[in-house]
């Protein structure tokens, strides 16, 4: 596993986002957050493990956590087709807008995001929302759950297999306390 961009042209700068080195601290994060929110994106259906759709481990993912789901554009039928309902739909750029803005007092009205979870986008959209976050909202926390190293962000699994991102998302589910 390497903590390399997964796009050969990404430059960090001088900050680079924190290695995950195992999900129990990604878990550990989650709980200290005061309002996270999940981020999914469209890739989650076209990229599978175990014989499932990366959607599903999401799902159980956000079940187990409780924290609440922010599909992108056309997933949100995807979710509801599985039984599961996200807390809201929009594009990509928009939440990425919204969230960069200090005065977003998030979904639920009760606080601005204080950790922005991203899972199941394309690569180079990640990271150009992650990017604008660095730079323009520079003191919110971001946390990729993808099994591709997003240098923009503040914590990100390093590069690794299929298998080793199915059993990530497995130990952070049973970890919350899910199946």
């Amino acid at each position: 596993m390497s903590c390399e961009p997964w796009q050969c042209a990404e430059i960090a700068a001088t900050k680079k986002a924190n290695p995950i080195p195992k999900p129990e601290v990604a878990v550990a994060m989650i709980k200290r957050a005061a309002h996270p929110i999940i981020i999914a994106g469209s890739n989650l259906t076209e990229r599978f493990m175990e014989g499932r759709p990366a959607i599903d481990f999401i799902i159980d993912l956000a079940k187990a956590s409780k924290v609440p789901v922010i599909a992108t554009a056309h997933i949100v039928g995807e979710f509801v087709k599985r039984g599961y309902q996200p807390a809201a739909f929009m594009n990509a750029m928009e939440i990425g807008q919204r969230v960069a803005d200090p005065t977003w007092m998030g979904l639920d009205a009760k606080g601005h995001p204080d950790l922005v979870i991203l899972v199941g986008m394309p690569y180079y959209m990640q990271a150009l929302i992650l990017s604008g976050l660095k730079h323009f909202a520079p003191t919110l926390k971001t946390m990729t759950l993808d099994n591709m190293y997003h240098v923009h962000a503040s914590w990100s699994f390093p590069n690794a297999g299929l298998e080793d991102w199915a059993n990530n998302l497995k130990v952070m589910t049973t970890t919350f306390g899910g199946n």
